[in-house]
């Protein structure tokens, strides 16, 4: 999740629409397919609407697609719902930026007979939709947690965390990742300083600036996407700290393992939001069908990249995660 946090706020409101007038035409079925995205315009968002798109054509769906004019921008989302429901879709695909006030929309879309998929981000409660398609966002922390450990090889952590914004799952769940892979719990002394970013890059760069003021010795920053650690890289350069400074993040967008490649950061979870729409997708094809509804969760994977492995953490090098990097 979450360069695409960072490119949110530039994002035009994209109402629903079909996915391409040809591809429409040529369809022989009448079934129909919504995605709803965050965001219109964030790599990650677009990648998943690519898969979105293979997919569909592929299982002769429709595919009706809307996006939040910004990140947290629920109206936008709820109306798309609203839409594509009146519309006769089978199947809505979804990744929520109100995780709890989107729920009683999607509670009218399944009563009326629509299964609806979360992707990358989960409802809250998490069964609100019939499934959750995503990336194990704890496992994804995790394991940079437990990458960050090694490479720290028993040097005395003060760690800088650069979170999301609170109440968001994703967040959380990368952030407890992080504090469960590196060994400690929320509270502990070794955590100098934690920042809010909503993984904007400037706010990145301003939530380190202001945990340098307060900690000035931090060697450990963890991020909750690859934006908000080029923003922490930044702030670290202007002080001459960004050689003895390990970054590590979660997103695994091109930007960011370029950035891992040329040292930047040290390490990043990489997920795949292409592979969680064309499974959605799959799926919502599957029930039109007359096959049964998808349920619960749907692990969609998610790789640890960086070019310094440590012993004991299972990882794959730069060049895997550009052949496997979206944006």
């Amino acid at each position: 999740m979450i360069a695409r946090l960072s490119a949110g706020l530039l994002a035009a409101a994209l109402l629903v629409t079909g996915c391409g007038g040809n591809e429409q035409k040529a369809s022989t079925s009448t079934n129909k397919v919504g995605l709803i995205t965050k965001t219109e315009t964030n790599p990650f968002f677009v990648k998943m609407k690519e898969g979105a798109q293979q997919a569909a054509k592929a299982s002769g769906l429709e595919l009706m697609t809307a996006a939040g004019k910004f990140d947290g921008d629920n109206a936008s989302q709820l109306t798309a719902i609203e839409n594509m429901v009146a519309a006769g879709v089978k199947g809505i695909l979804i990744t929520p930026n109100d995780t709890k006030a989107i729920v009683p929309a999607i509670k009218k879309a399944r009563d009326a007979g629509v299964v609806v998929i979360a992707l990358d981000t989960p409802t809250d409660p998490q069964d609100a939709t019939d499934a959750l398609f995503a990336t194990d966002n704890l496992k994804a922390g995790e394991l940079i947690g437990q990458y960050a450990k090694g490479a720290m090889a028993g040097k005395t952590a003060k760690i800088a965390t650069l979170d999301l914004a609170p109440g968001i799952t994703v967040g959380q769940l990368r952030h407890d990742g992080f504090l469960k892979g590196f060994g400690i719990a929320n509270g502990d002394p070794s955590i100098a300083c934690s920042q809010d970013t909503r993984g904007d890059q400037s706010k990145g760069q301003e939530a380190m600036e202001n945990c340098l003021q307060k900690a000035p010795d931090i060697n450990l920053v963890y991020t909750i996407n690859e934006p908000a650690a080029l923003g922490a890289y930044t702030a670290l350069k202007a002080k001459g700290r960004e050689k003895d400074v390990l970054i590590v993040s979660v997103d695994g967008g091109c930007t960011g393992v370029k950035a891992v490649k040329s040292g930047q950061i040290a390490a990043t979870s990489q997920q795949y939001p292409l592979k969680m729409a064309e499974d959605g997708v799959k799926a919502v094809a599957d029930f039109a069908k007359g096959g049964a509804k998808p349920k619960g969760y749907i692990d969609t994977g998610v790789t640890l990249i960086t070019d310094k492995a440590v012993p004991g953490v299972e990882s794959k090098d730069t060049t895997f995660g550009l052949a496997n990097c979206w944006g």
